[in-house]
């Protein structure tokens, strides 16, 4: 697995343009770190995992997959790609990083053959898609735990309440909630420097959904970015810094960062882990990653090539890269919708929390 601070390096032929909207100070975008971080340590890929591709099809692959979206979701679909890319060399595969809404603004349009999105496609996106006669078929990925970190060095927070969380990034705190003394009166009067997803990240969509109440709803004093690695670098190297992004980005960094645990409301401190995650024991902040493809984009041997390649060892590369594989029942059934071409969600549009998709997929086919 590359390390995840790859974004914007990756070779073999993989594209990368990212882009991205904020509702706060926006860091500046930056190939390599600035605060000379060494490159993580990551596992190499199991020798022979895949299925391979057929040769004779493989030789007489050639064309672009067109591929933008979600920053979570990204290193998964980084990794099928540059494994993709050995077995097809003729096939393009280009990948952009623009965020969940980003992604899926660009699909609809049809710029491009695959969304990727950290939650489920919202009402008005569908409506966006339909204007533009563009269909869709939603395939859920894997899982995720919105991970919520402060700095290493951070001895007082080790867990936070649902309801903090929610005073501490609801609209209102905007400028009032500025030190950590202002959420327990035992803790520092040291101010806390805020970081997050940014507005076009379905993490943000989802954050705010599940915390403040009302997705959208944010403080507009943080400094947001569509860019995973740079948060955690930033939150890494402020005192005082708390933030949230995708539980693999705090996989990839867990040695420079401090994970809190949450309290959604029962008593109980629970931090996400691989476990937690699958199980739906870390709420509210579990949630389903998806890709959404084009029924007519599949109707080209390139793109019906690259989606069979990757949900073929799905599983193992969701590992590969620090995420949480849905159960095989899950991949089973979404596969099924694939080869069926379904259209449309099986959401009801947008963010939804507590949701199993096992369940969904399982009423859906019916």
């Amino acid at each position: 697995m590359k390390p995840l601070r790859a974004i914007g390096l990756i070779s073999l032929s993989l594209i990368l343009v990212a882009c991205g909207a904020a509702p706060a100070t926006q860091p500046p975008a930056a190939p390599t770190p600035t605060r000379g971080f060494p490159a993580p340590t990551t596992a190499p890929t199991p020798a022979g995992a895949r299925p391979a591709l057929e040769p004779t099809r493989a030789a007489g692959l050639g064309g672009t997959v067109v591929i933008d979206g979600s920053s979570t979701v990204f290193p998964i679909t980084e990794a099928v790609a540059a494994e993709f890319r050995a077995a097809a060399p003729g096939v393009a595969v280009q990948l952009g990083v623009s965020g969940t809404g980003g992604g899926l603004k660009k699909f609809c349009a049809g710029e491009i053959d695959v969304a990727e999105a950290s939650r489920p496609i919202k009402l008005e996106e569908e409506a966006a898609c339909a204007a533009n006669g563009i269909g869709f078929i939603e395939v859920p990925l894997a899982f995720d735990g919105i991970s919520v970190v402060v700095h290493r060095d951070n001895t007082w927070a080790d867990c936070l309440t649902r309801a903090e969380l929610k005073r501490l990034w609801e609209p209102a705190a905007a400028g009032a909630i500025t030190t950590w003394r202002q959420l327990r009166p035992e803790w520092p009067d040291t101010p806390i420097q805020l970081y997050g997803a940014g507005a076009d990240s379905g993490t943000f969509d989802y954050f705010t959904s599940a915390i403040v109440g009302s997705e959208g709803a944010s403080r507009n004093d943080y400094i947001g970015s569509e860019d995973d690695y740079l948060l955690a670098q930033d939150i890494a190297g402020t005192p005082g810094a708390l933030g949230f992004f995708g539980y693999a980005y705090y996989r990839e960094y867990q040695d420079r960062l401090k994970l809190v645990a949450i309290d959604a409301g029962d008593g109980n401190c629970v931090t996400p882990d691989e476990q937690s995650i699958a199980a739906g024991d870390y709420q509210p902040l579990s949630r389903p990653m998806f890709m959404y493809v084009r029924p007519d984009a599949l109707d080209r041997p390139e793109v019906a090539a690259f989606i069979e390649f990757y949900l073929a060892d799905l599983a193992r590369v969701v590992r590969q890269v620090r995420s949480v594989p849905l159960p095989a029942r899950a991949y089973e059934l979404a596969a099924e919708r694939l080869s069926q071409r379904r259209l449309g969600s099986i959401f009801g549009g947008g963010s939804q929390i507590g949701v199993s998709i096992e369940r969904l997929l399982e009423l859906e086919s019916k």
